[in-house]
């Protein structure tokens, strides 16, 4: 299981709740780039506020997230190696477990440069019904305003790193007891004040979650109102795909809206360079770089 979101304590607790198991499978598809000259289609079967974005920036292949972003040489060496052509960064979120000494704006416009797509990733607030220790939780009464402020601060981190409007931000949620109904609500609730605040800025809401859990929450909902617009699944199955084991109704986020992390915890060497990373098949929005 990965440690990368949280600190590894508080992630192994609320992993216990999902109890996840990973699959064995196969398969690795070339990666390609490419950037939407539109929105993602609207056939994902959710609906958001009216909000005037700029289109995305779209890529497809193999994307990896690691706890710290790596240094400037690594990710050059990683990107000689032409595997993976995105790379997930943690640039916010009082839940966030490791520090950034490397993410700085500087940092972006160089990775940018050499040929990376990046995805920014906040880890928010967690559901009041998870087991773990987190600082900042949600709860029934303070959902809707805790989810317009972490929105808004998710957009404030994302700028200052020069991630601009058009870019697609996602929101990390951990793994809880979606059997507890007044528990998924507050979530729901959260999520959908969330994204109605980084529409607000321009930005497109993107979703993190596991796929019986925090996932199927947001997949399941009956209310699609100001739901993310990608969503970003964790399925352990070691298989490079975002369409063959979609666990959802097919029509949901369809029109390069879909992530799917396969893979945890892969000690893997490129260029010379050993990283631990999570790996996952990418066609989804990422961000957009001021120039």
């Amino acid at each position: 299981m990965s440690s990368h979101r949280m600190s590894k304590r508080r992630r192994y607790v609320a992993w216990s709740v999902a109890g996840a198991a990973v699959l064995v499978g196969g398969g690795l598809t070339a990666e390609a780039a490419t950037t939407s000259s539109s929105a993602p289609t609207a056939a994902s079967a959710t609906t958001s506020a009216s909000t005037s974005r700029p289109a995305p920036s779209v890529y497809t292949g193999r994307a990896f997230d690691t706890c710290t972003a790596p240094s400037l040489s690594a990710m050059k060496a990683w990107k000689a190696s032409k595997f993976y052509g995105a790379a997930a960064v943690y640039v916010g979120g009082k839940n966030r477990g490791c520090a950034q000494p490397q993410l700085t704006a500087s940092w972006v416009k160089s990775v940018t440069a050499s040929g990376w797509k990046l995805i920014p990733l906040y880890v928010g607030a967690q559901p009041p019904c998870q087991t773990s220790r987190n600082p900042e939780r949600i709860s029934s009464a303070n959902a809707a305003k805790l989810g317009a402020a972490n929105g808004a601060d998710a957009v404030a981190k994302a700028s200052k790193l020069g991630m601009k409007a058009g870019s697609a931000i996602y929101l990390d949620m951990e793994p809880y007891d979606i059997s507890n109904t007044s528990c998924v609500n507050s979530v729901l609730t959260y999520i959908r004040a969330w994204d109605r605040a980084v529409h607000a800025k321009g930005y497109w809401a993107g979703f993190y979650g596991f796929k019986s859990t925090s996932a199927a929450a947001v997949a399941n909902a009956k209310d699609r109102t100001d739901l993310p617009d990608a969503l970003w699944y964790a399925l352990y199955d070691k298989t490079n795909t975002t369409t063959s084991d979609f666990p959802y109704r097919p029509t949901l986020w369809t029109g390069h809206r879909r992530g799917h992390q396969y893979m945890v915890n892969s000690k893997e060497t490129r260029g010379g360079v050993t990283l631990t990373v999570d790996r996952s098949a990418w066609d989804a929005p990422v961000a957009v770089i001021a120039k």
